[in-house]
């Protein structure tokens, strides 16, 4: 393709999103699938320019009002980022809008005095507010600066970056180093993560779905963060757990090979379209132990009630640990929707819970940096059901993981990109007493 092709991609992609609920990965996935002409190297600088506007577009908005382009369109915010970002020229940009071949339309007066506006200009200037500067709409960010305070900066940074491809080796199936041995066959270059022992990160962008790895069910891709979530469940051979909010089943299958396929995992999902993608999942790892439940069963509930030893809850949230790979949600997020989900977690915790035995465990973890959604969360629970109670972090970390310096202090894990190199993860380990208090 002609790189004014690419841009052209580029503003339809976005068109497109403006038009539906789908995340970003997956409308540039469909949008390049379905036209054969363009090639793999076309769909990654496509993919590249996509996401890199999405992660800058409050940057990119306020320099469009402050050139006076009244039009905060998908063609304008290609335009700014072509001129701030891309190291175009101001005579580079105009041959990208052609009107030849798949190319975009030729540029307007207005939209050749905006470039003209906008030459020699960075994307960062000093007389952004900080919350355009950190690319968090108004209303959320004096959340997050309750969180992160003086390294509030420095966060947002790291949440604005490409996060790396991080892959978990089935232990069903193999070894972290054979995995390795095997991956570098097929000219696919990894390192070990830092924490978690079955993780490796993948040098560079590459197409796994293809590689024999993949199709043999020897790895998964799944953050980091995510592995150690469900390292914390603890789950052993023969335990009884429930996923309980077990989306594609991406935690089930790492709780399957913590308890080497013996016991009984339940996983269930509101969504049943979603959890029917754990299936295929399940049967490339080689996994037999799981029942698939759609919520809610309400049946199934009372009959199943104190019959689990974990029961995990991955609570539906705002997913702002995961605006690295979802650029798009951080903008999407209304106080409407937020509540929402407050609303969710407080309803799920409270079901899920029911299916604790005493003397197990209910783990609850979020991809949200939010004290709102953490915290706040556990601490309303606790006070509302006496008969569970916190467990340190740490205790249970040092036993799960021996040889890795524990990141938390007190009752919750908190991770974050800037930290610890992962998706922003917060756990928090609550067990149900023996007896009644």
């Amino acid at each position: 393709m002609r790189p004014g092709a690419r841009v052209g991609a580029v503003i339809e992609i976005l068109q497109e999103l403006e038009k539906t609920n789908l995340t970003a990965d997956r409308v540039v996935t469909s949008y390049t699938r379905s036209r054969r002409y363009i090639g793999s190297k076309d769909r990654r600088e496509i993919g590249n320019l996509v996401f890199s506007i999405l992660r800058s577009k409050l940057r990119l908005t306020w320099w469009l009002e402050r050139a006076g382009h009244a039009e905060i369109s998908p063609r304008a915010l290609a335009i700014a980022s072509l001129s701030l970002q891309s190291g175009q020229t101001q005579g580079d940009v105009p041959s990208l809008f052609s009107g030849e071949g798949y190319g975009p339309p030729e540029l307007t007066s207005k939209e050749e005095t905006l470039i003209e506006a906008l030459s020699g200009s960075e994307l960062v200037h000093p007389d952004q507010p900080d919350w355009v500067r950190d690319e968090v709409v108004p209303w959320l960010h004096p959340r997050l600066l309750s969180r992160f305070g003086s390294n509030m900066a420095a966060e947002m940074a790291a949440l604005q970056n490409e996060a790396d491809v991080v892959l978990r080796v089935n232990r069903l199936k193999g070894t972290r180093s054979g995995a390795q041995k095997a991956l570098a066959q097929e000219d696919v270059a990894t390192r070990e993560t830092a924490m978690a022992p079955l993780g490796l990160r993948v040098e560079g962008r590459r197409s796994l779905r293809a590689s024999r790895a993949f199709r043999d069910g020897l790895i998964e891709v799944q953050d980091e963060g995510s592995q150690l979530v469900a390292l914390l469940c603890d789950a052993a051979p023969g335990m009884a757990v429930a996923d309980y909010c077990a989306g594609a089943g991406g935690k089930t299958l790492a709780l399957a090979a913590e308890m080497q396929g013996k016991g009984r995992i339940t996983a269930l999902d509101s969504d049943a379209k979603r959890l029917e993608r754990a299936g295929p999942r399940l049967e490339r790892a080689g996994v037999q132990i799981v029942e698939l439940k759609t919520l809610p069963d309400d049946s199934w509930t009372a009959k199943s009630a104190g019959s689990f030893d974990r029961v995990l809850v991955d609570a539906p949230c705002s997913g702002s640990g995961v605006w690295r790979r979802q650029p798009d949600a951080r903008l999407a997020l209304t106080p409407k929707r937020f509540e929402g989900y407050l609303q969710a977690q407080r309803a799920v915790l409270q079901s899920a819970s029911l299916l604790v035995r005493r003397g197990g465990r209910l783990i609850y973890a979020t991809c949200s940096l939010l004290p709102e959604e953490d915290e706040q969360q556990v601490e309303a629970f606790l006070a509302a059901n006496p008969d569970f109670s916190q467990l340190i972090l740490a205790e249970v970390w040092n036993k799960v993981l021996p040889d890795v310096a524990c990141p938390a202090e007190g009752f919750h894990l908190l991770l974050t990109p800037r930290q610890h190199g992962t998706d922003g993860f917060f756990v928090s380990i609550l067990e149900r007493r023996l007896e009644d208090t």
